[in-house]
Parts: structure tokens; C-alpha cells; sequence
């Protein structure tokens, strides 16, 4: 195959002492002209190798079914209104709605409304305490800068903003909704070149008044990469504020009491925890007792109470149990509901395995109360219930067959789930039988895998999709996914791997996969292809390795390693420049989960797996899809772009290395039509180079 030139330049560094080479350095700048003629011919070389792939027009065909199914989120109450999202089949996003008292369903925010280029995405919604106003967050072209807008929910009139630089912003409102808390960045001039995405502040903000004379909060002084959190009780009289520097698995807490007041204005914030390696979620409940869940020497999660007018209770070690940790379970999320002779109870989510189970427990203290079966081996997304009390709540649910529905609980019911809002199925979803097994990585430790087929059985070899991720305390939990099922309804085999560096087993297992541990990941992701090969799921050259962003480093750095492992690879906007990465988009937020190249030892933990910096020629690198999107502000494109050209370089072997790029999207959200033409490329590339073949139906038509 004859590749777009790249021209190769002898750059050479001494970083600590190590000789690290950059021969594509160029292609870090998006306006070198070299960079835009390389990345079109790319596109031509892209739109002619996905274009003739065989089974592109049957996997679009089935994902445009498959991919359309609905999702429903999780209602939010507010004074007797409930808001939530709906996507339904046919919809491009989905939209916010509120249901009145009376049953009336009003659509609230619909993105395709303000913009039906399909461009504009919900980022984040919060109505107010009283349920009579609504903040809500909207970005543009993937660019997930979040602008923060206030309206009036019974007239559906925008009452405040854009207002601009509000990432990653959480907002908590104040009784009466004429304030709010958010986070916001300091405007560009106040802050160093470069630095234009960090330095947040938590704000005090009066709805239609200009944010330029918001009240500054907390934040002052602290890092710049700092993200922070904003939680006020339902009485409107505590404010909690977190603070986590990047993506660290540890925070700092805070809590002030409004009503108080001091010789110097408003009561300051008071530590809760400052400087300890730990996480922990603190609010003040409807019962007025401070509620911590935490894994603050828990790996797997504890929940407590405290008193936040007693500072003397706030120490672990006085905090009362009202979960405590549990063996080989890792507490997810908890709400509070009122049992049915008026008693408080705690109804908890934990995961067992990559698999959640819900269960209920006295908020007393006094134990567990009664489990609650589960509708099947699947995800709880989370519970929910009314801020002011009842005895319902609400459960957002989904397995690999079922889209993101919401479930009913009522307590003292017999512990019986009922439906509550079920998503609606787009297609014919295939049969799936989902069978668990658990592979043994270089070091002994068992890696648990999700295998999804249509037998059950390994009754033959058959190309399969190995899919993971294994970074950022993140759990690959069973969720719906077209792609899976379209794969399955193919003939194949979709297996999902829980890799240490996610959180399927509480924060040590996180940190087993983690920054000098990093390769513990790879580890694992290579010992869970030989076992679905020794265990005659598929064969080395029947099996294809997928992941995306942290997942695109897993199977670059996959790639690089163990080029025999598999015959297909597809990495989507991934990190692959480790010893640059820090430099580009939000990179410097990640250097606690990877390490920095500013330190000699670190920087060797980086060399140590680099994707971009193991590519050797001559090697036969299998068939390679690099999948990046050009308004991506988390990872830059430079980072397929620089593989790409390394590979296509350096392979001895006829696979094709491709390098697929799309414009106006980003690293999040993207409307449905989006994901189809995306994911209809990655299946079939997938397919063409693992030997999966045209299935016919009945009437002998290919599917």
C-alpha cells in the first residue's frame, strides 16, 4: 500500500538522560500546511479503504436500527415536578422534559431546536430547589466548552446567559432560585498563555446579573488544574465544596455554614479533609446529619454520618457507620428513602464483579435490611428519590439488551422493582447469551471478562472483539451497545475485559493499574486475548482489539507490545505520545493516573510503554484503524496522527494502517447519525481483517 508521504526529521532529545526521538514532531501543529496536505491525503486514503469495505453497508443498515434506540435518564423532583431526559427512536439527541403534578410532559431543552446541523449537545442540567427555574449547560461542535444558561420552567423563557468558560461545572442552587453556586475559569487575560483551560473558581452568582460581578467563593491560590464541586443542603443553610486536582483519586472538602456569620462577613469554609489520599462525596441530608461516602481506609467504599455543626465528628474515626465496607463488593451510590412506618433507610448500589446489586439498610445504623433482586446481570446507573422524602425510588438500569430504562422501588414492597420508563428497542436485537469467565494475567492476578455471543459456547472459533479500558477508577459495567450487538448479529464474538486501572474493585484495584503499575493494563488486556484464544472463543488471527481515549492507549500500547496478539486493531481519539501528552489539551489533568515527563523516573515509566515510541521497523504490525476528531479539546489529534505515520512507516506486513479523522465533532457527545457513520467503519474494518464473513437471512439478502 502506498501511504501519503511523511517526511521524517532527525530529532533527537536528551530528556533525563534518555534519548527520545520525535521524528513527526511537525505533525503537533495544525496550522503547518505540511500537516493540513498529509492529514487530506489521509482522508483519501481513509474514504478508499473504508469505503470497499465488504460488510460497511450491512453493519450501517443494522446500526442505523440498532443505534436508535431509545435512552431514559434518572428524574430529578423538584417541588412536585419531575425532570428528565428521553431519547426516542429517530432522535438525534435527547431532550430534557419536565412532567408537571398533573402528568402534562413538556419538552424544557431539545438540541436539535436550537441547532439542527445536530451539532449542539446537552452537557448538564439543574433545576432549582423549588423546581421553578433551570440551569442548563450547552456546547458546540464537540467542543464541550459548556456555556451555562437559567430558564423560567413554566414559560420556557431563557432568564440568564450564555454565560462562558463553565466546563466541567457543577451548580447548586439556593432556596427561592434567585442564586446559585457554579464553577467557572478565570477569563483568558487573567491567566498564563496556555492555560486558557484551567484555573476554575467556585462562584456565587445572582440569576440575570452579569457573571463579572460574581462573588468569588473558593479557589484562589489553588493549582490550576484544580476541578472543584459545589453541593448545598436542601435548607439552603450548608455549603460542601470538593476539590480534586486533574483526575487524581483524592479530594479535598469543605463545608460552611451560610446562616453563620463572623466579625469579617459570611462564615469561611472549614476543612472537612485537606491533604488526605482519599475520595470522599460529603452532603448534608433533609435529616440535617452530615452523609459521607468514602474510601478514606475503605478501598471499597464506606457510607457514614456525622454532625456538620460538631467539627469534633468529623474525623473518620467518629464517624458512624451506616454501610460499612463489604467483602468483594464496592460501594457505588446510595439515596436516602422513608421506610413504611416513617423510618429512615438507605437504599445502596454496590458492584460485585462488574455487576451491580442493590440493597437496603437501616440509616440508623443498625445493619442491612433486606436485599433487592436485581431484573438481570446488569448496570445501575444510579438512585434517586424525592429530596423532601417518600417511599419511592428511582432506579436507572441497562444491561447488554436493554437501552438505559428507569425502575421503580417502593419501600416496604416486598423489595419488587417495577417499571417505571422504559426505553424503546430500535431494530431486532439479536439473541445474546453473555457468559463470565476470568482470565490469569502475567502475575497471577484473574481478569473477569464479559463474553457476548449468540451460543453461549465456544462451539468454534469465530472472529471476535476483545473491547477495554483500564484507566481512571472507570467500570465497565453491562451497558447497551449497538456495536456489540451488531457484531453478535454478525456471527461474532464481543468480549468486554475488566482491567485493573478501572473500578470494578474499589480504589486498590484502580491503583494496581496506574502510573508505575501502568503496565499491569497491558498485562491484563494481552492475558485476556490468550485466554479467549485458549479457551477456542477465537484464534490470534480471528481477534480484534478496540478502544477509545484511555482505551486508545490500551490497545496502542497493546499494539506495540504484542504486534502477534491480534490481527485488527481499532484505536479512537487516543493518548499515544506519552512523553508529550502533558502538553496538548487536558493533558496535564492525567499526570497523577500516568506520571510526568518532568521527572527522571517517571518520564522511564512513560518510555516504558509509549506507543508512539515503540514502533520498530520492520515489524508486521497487524491491520491498524485510527479513528480522531479535530474539535477534540481533551485529546489532541496529533496523537493518531503521529502513530499513523510511525506505523505506515515502519510496518513489513500488507495490513493497512489507516487514519480516519472527522471535523466538527469532539471527544464526548455526538448526535446518532454521527455514531452510525463512526461505528459502521469500525466493524467493518474490524470484520475485513478478522475474516468475519456476510451472514444471509432467510431471503438470502447479506445482514
Amino acid at each position: 500500500m502506498r501511504y501519503p508521504e511523511a517526511p521524517r526529521f532527525d530529532l533527537v532529545e536528551d530528556l533525563h538522560g534518555h534519548a527520545v526521538a520525535d521524528p513527526y514532531r511537525w505533525l503537533e501543529d495544525d496550522a503547518d500546511p505540511r500537516t493540513a496536505a498529509w492529514s487530506e491525503a489521509q482522508d483519501a486514503l481513509a474514504a478508499d479503504v473504508l469505503g470497499s469495505l465488504p460488510l460497511r453497508p450491512a453493519f450501517a443498515a443494522r446500526l442505523e436500527e440498532l443505534v436508535h434506540a431509545g435512552a431514559v435518564g434518572l428524574p430529578a423532583w423538584r417541588g412536585g415536578r419531575a425532570f428528565s431526559t428521553r431519547r426516542d427512536p429517530g432522535q438525534e439527541h435527547a431532550v430534557l422534559r419536565v412532567t408537571e403534578p398533573d402528568g402534562t410532559v413538556r419538552v424544557l431543552v431539545d438540541p436539535m431546536a436550537l441547532d439542527p446541523a445536530g451539532t449542539t449537545t446537552l452537557d448538564a442540567w439543574s433545576p432549582s430547589i423549588e423546581g421553578d427555574r433551570l440551569a442548563y449547560q450547552l456546547s458546540v461542535g464537540g467542543d464541550e466548552e459548556s456555556r451555562l444558561y437559567v430558564l423560567d420552567v413554566a414559560t420556557g423563557e431563557v432568564l440568564d446567559g450564555p454565560v462562558d468558560r463553565c466546563r466541567y461545572s457543577p451548580v447548586a442552587w439556593l432556596p427561592g432560585a434567585a442564586e446559585l453556586f457554579y464553577v467557572r475559569r478565570l477569563a483568558p487575560d487573567q491567566v498564563p498563555a496556555g492555560e486558557e483551560q484551567f484555573h476554575r473558581r467556585v462562584w456565587r452568582h445572582r440569576v440575570g446579573s452579569d457573571p463579572d460581578d460574581d462573588v468569588l467563593v473558593h479557589g484562589e491560590g489553588s493549582d490550576p488544574a484544580s476541578y472543584f464541586g459545589v453541593h448545598t443542603s436542601r435548607d439552603g443553610r450548608w455549603l460542601v465544596v470538593s476539590r480534586s486536582v486533574g483526575t487524581a483519586p483524592r479530594d479535598d472538602v469543605w463545608l460552611a455554614d451560610l446562616t453563620a456569620t463572623s466579625e469579617s462577613g459570611p462564615a469561611p469554609l472549614r476543612e472537612l479533609q485537606v491533604g488526605v489520599d482519599a475520595q470522599t462525596s460529603a452532603w448534608v441530608a433533609r435529616d440535617g446529619r452530615l452523609w459521607l461516602m468514602s474510601d478514606r481506609g475503605t478501598p471499597r467504599g464506606r457510607l457514614g454520618v456525622a454532625d456538620p455543626a460538631d467539627p469534633a465528628t468529623w474525623a473518620p474515626e467518629a464517624w458512624r457507620d451506616v454501610v460499612p465496607q463489604q467483602d468483594g463488593a464496592v460501594l457505588t451510590d446510595v439515596t436516602l428513602v422513608d421506610g413504611p412506618d416513617g423510618d429512615l433507610q438507605v437504599l445502596a448500589v454496590h458492584a460485585v464483579d462488574a455487576t451491580d446489586r442493590l440493597s437496603v439498610w437501616a440509616a440508623d445504623g443498625s445493619g442491612r435490611l433486606s436485599d433487592v433482586p436485581a431484573p438481570g446481570s446488569g448496570s445501575i446507573s444510579g438512585v434517586v428519590s424525592r429530596p423532601e422524602g417518600g417511599t419511592e425510588a428511582w432506579i436507572g438500569y441497562t444491561d447488554y439488551a436493554t437501552p438505559p430504562s428507569v425502575l421503580r422501588w417502593e419501600a416496604g414492597s416486598g423489595a419488587a422493582l417495577q417499571e417505571w420508563e422504559r426505553a424503546a428497542v430500535a431494530g431486532a436485537v439479536p439473541e445474546l447469551t453473555v457468559v463470565e469467565t476470568h482470565a490469569t494475567s502475567a502475575d497471577g492476578t484473574p481478569v473477569h471478562l464479559f463474553v457476548l455471543s449468540g451460543t453461549g459456547t465456544p462451539d468454534a472459533p469465530r472472529p471476535a472483539v476483545l473491547y477495554g479500558y483500564g484507566g481512571f477508577n472507570v467500570s465497565l459495567t453491562p451497558a447497551y451497545s449497538a456495536q456489540a450487538l451488531s457484531w453478535v448479529a454478525a456471527g461474532g464474538v464481543w468480549v468486554v475485559a475488566n482491567l485493573r486501572g478501572g473500578s470494578e474493585h474499589g480504589e486498590d484495584w484502580h491503583r494496581a493499574g496506574m502510573r508505575d503499575r501502568k503496565q499491569n493494563v497491558f498485562d491484563d488486556f494481552a492475558a485476556a486475548g490468550g485466554h479467549l484464544v485458549a479457551e477456542g472463543w477465537t484464534t490470534h488471527g480471528q481477534l480484534g482489539i478496540f478502544g477509545g481515549s484511555n482505551g486508545g492507549l490500551l490497545v496502542g500500547a497493546t499494539l506495540t507490545q504484542r504486534p502477534d496478539l491480534a490481527a485488527a486493531v481499532v484505536c479512537s481519539a487516543p493518548l499515544l505520545d506519552m512523553v508529550r501528552y502533558e502538553l496538548f489539551g487536558l493533558g496535564r489533568t492525567w499526570n497523577d493516573e500516568y506520571g510526568t515527563a518532568e521527572d527522571p523516573t517517571e518520564l522511564g515509566w512513560l518510555l516504558g510503554y509509549s506507543p508512539y515510541h515503540a514502533v520498530r521497523e520492520g515489524t508486521a504490525y497487524p491491520a491498524v484503524l485510527l479513528t480522531t476528531f479535530e474539535s477534540d479539546t481533551r485529546v489532541h489529534p496529533l496523537h493518531g496522527r503521529k502513530l499513523a505515520a510511525a506505523l505506515q512507516h515502519a510496518t513489513s506486513a500488507e495490513a493497512p494502517v489507516v487514519l480516519r479523522r472527522e471535523v466538527s465533532v469532539g471527544h464526548g457527545a455526538r448526535a446518532v447519525s454521527r455514531t452510525v457513520g463512526l461505528a459502521a467503519d469500525q466493524l467493518a474494518f474490524l470484520a475485513r481483517y478478522t475474516g468475519l464473513l456476510p451472514r444471509e437471512d432467510a431471503s438470502g439478502a447479506p445482514r
